[in-house]
């Protein structure tokens, strides 16, 4: 497979849109190799334009000449999909298909797409669309270490790209893939916590959420433990343990673990 395969991307909303400006813009993929397909192609022509890459509703024709196949369509979509693909011969060639839909099996597009296929399930999350995203992709069987690393070459302009075992995918996405919405709830009431204390809204808000980045980047960039990282800011009878202890009082750490629980659960039942 060439460095830079025609791609064919099928569902161009958000995740679609921000794959496609990742790979044009940041890493100098060939706008004329990449070929999306949506059911309403005028809503986003003006996207597609902008990147030069092709923009049409026929989903067929661009899988016919792929040699990777990304799948960005709802779950509850993509059975319909595949089987309209199946019927009309666009995958008797066996592209690499790449699908992102959430809850949505290997063993699922191993039955809905020919033998043989090579398949590799992603999860993104809309971090992707500023390239600060985090992707875990889970190989099918028979996906061969470079058919991988095309699939990897898909996401890395848009972010951190990890592989683990599909067994770990619904709670990836329950983490992961819903996780900023839950970020930006704690965001939002950090800054309403400084509004309450007198700070003007659009000053909290930068410094809750600035103040989130940078917290975030010491974990990453150094490795170490968050609850070391947390030691280092808690004095002895100072404000952050008093803050620390009213927070527990809300038991904040249970109700965030359960939520991303619950996302799992739900996720499973998805595909």
């Amino acid at each position: 497979m060439s460095r830079h395969p025609h791609l064919a991307i099928l569902g161009f909303g958000t995740m679609g849109q921000a794959i496609s400006a990742g790979l044009v813009e940041a890493s100098g993929y060939p706008a004329g190799r990449i070929h999306a397909a949506t059911r309403h192609p005028a809503a986003a022509r003006a996207r597609a334009e902008t990147l030069g890459i092709q923009l049409s509703g026929e989903a067929a024709a661009a899988v016919k000449a792929a040699e990777v196949v990304l799948l960005c369509v709802k779950p509850k979509e993509l059975k319909g999909l595949l089987a309209g693909l199946r019927a009309e011969g666009a995958l008797d060639h066996r592209p690499l298909v790449v699908s992102i839909a959430a809850g949505t099996t290997l063993e699922f597009l191993t039955a809905n797409t020919p033998e043989g296929t090579p398949l590799v399930r992603a999860m993104p999350n809309t971090p992707c669309a500023i390239r600060r995203g985090m992707t875990v992709l889970a190989a099918g069987a028979g996906v061969s270490e470079a058919q991988l690393a095309q699939a990897r070459a898909l996401f890395e302009p848009l972010g951190r790209v990890m592989d683990l075992d599909e067994k770990h995918m619904d709670a990836v996405t329950g983490l992961s893939a819903s996780g900023p919405a839950f970020m930006f709830i704690i965001l939002e009431s950090l800054a309403e916590g400084g509004v309450q204390c007198g700070l003007p809204r659009a000053v909290a808000l930068e410094l809750a959420a600035q103040m989130t980045l940078g917290a975030a980047s010491m974990v990453l960039e150094t490795g170490r433990h968050p609850a070391a990282l947390k030691d280092e800011v808690t004095t002895p009878a100072g404000c952050t343990i008093a803050g620390l202890l009213a927070l527990e009082d809300g038991r904040i750490r249970s109700v965030v673990a359960r939520g991303i629980e619950r996302a799992t659960q739900v996720a499973a039942g998805l595909g």
